[in-house]
């Protein structure tokens, strides 16, 4: 959800050609799958495109491929600082660390609600942006 929200805002805002945007899985449970039908569902109800997406798994290469490398929740970002040994460059965050409430986001594989989740990811999101923003 949070690629497709990203991606939506940067490129609502003009921003596409200075960021790439995906998103990888930090473990193997739905690793060749797209994304759930709750997120569709979701995403389509606020006029987000939904990308053709497959879940693929987070590499240990991937920290020197990527600037920021953002995780949704705490358990995420116990694997993703698993799967790099560790963020030399700080640059592993959580996505609502990017607004006025941070903490985690709740997962709505197993909450069942898509709204408060997009609505987490929604400010996470924009938050993240402006961040970066101040940066270019």
């Amino acid at each position: 959800m949070a690629q497709f929200v990203m991606t939506h805002i940067v490129r609502e805002q003009g921003f596409e050609d200075k960021f790439y945007i995906d998103s990888k899985a930090t473990s193997t449970e739905e690793l060749g799958n797209p994304p759930h039908y709750g997120t569709v569902s979701k995403c389509r109800q606020m006029g987000i495109p939904v990308l053709k997406h497959s879940a693929s798994q987070m590499k240990k290469s991937d920290y020197d491929s990527f600037d920021l490398i953002i995780g949704m929740d705490q358990w995420n970002l116990k694997n993703i600082l698993r799967i790099t040994g560790g963020d030399p460059d700080n640059k592993i965050s959580l996505l609502l660390d990017f607004t006025s409430s941070p903490g985690d986001i709740a997962d709505p594989w197993y909450t069942h609600n898509f709204d408060e989740t997009f609505s987490d990811v929604w400010k996470g999101c924009n938050g993240l942006l402006d961040s970066l923003k101040r940066e270019l």
